[in-house]
């Protein structure tokens, strides 16, 4: 078990939910570092809207300034309150995510991770959007003539994780009782059997 200390610099164990929301926070904190360290890779080293290509007809780094949201959507749109919109969107869903965090963070699960993912893109995301009002974006995929819009860290971990809170909602099987009331004690909920 973990230590910490108090005021008096006297050692306390550390509990293992406090422990286990450590882990959380900490994957939390390395997508932020990792996305911020790329952006500014790209940004140093890429002359905006120039790419480099990595795989032929798939894969090239592209530095694209977004000032949309996610994937380059809303980024043409004249609104002039679009950077306030999506800067108050985006600290809506961090205060979202980061109460769900610390209420389901007592374990090191899909719920959990997913959770961390998302925080920490949204942050990453956020602290672009503030400090320059636009992200940038620089992971850029086609193939077959497709295109996708550029992304970064932020947007993968964010996807990433919204994938594992699908999954661990769409697969849990009402024909095992066990697993969902673990699922549904691990989010602070009851039980949908246990109500009737």
């Amino acid at each position: 078990m973990k230590e910490a200390r108090n005021s008096n610099g006297v050692n306390l164990p550390m509990s293992p939910k406090r422990a286990m929301r450590s882990y959380h926070f900490l994957i939390a904190l390395l997508v932020i570092i990792a996305d911020h360290f790329t952006k500014w890779l790209v940004a140093r080293n890429i002359a905006l809207h120039d790419s480099i290509t990595v795989i032929p007809g798939f894969f090239q780094l592209t530095h694209v300034q977004n000032r949309g949201a996610a994937f380059g959507l809303f980024d043409n749109s004249p609104n002039q309150w679009k950077i306030a919109t999506l800067v108050l969107f985006s600290v809506v869903a961090l205060v979202v995510v980061a109460v769900l965090l610390w209420r389901n963070g007592h374990a090191l699960n899909a719920t959990g991770v997913g959770l961390s993912l998302v925080l920490g893109g949204a942050i990453g995301n956020l602290w672009d959007r503030v400090a320059a009002h636009y992200v940038v974006d620089f992971l850029d995929f086609s193939l077959a003539g497709y295109h996708w819009p550029a992304f970064n860290i932020a947007d993968s971990a964010i996807v990433v994780g919204a994938l594992l809170l699908a999954s661990e909602i769409l697969l849990v099987k009402d024909s095992d009782p066990q697993k969902v009331k673990k699922l549904c004690e691990s989010q602070g909920t009851e039980s949908p059997r246990a109500k009737s």
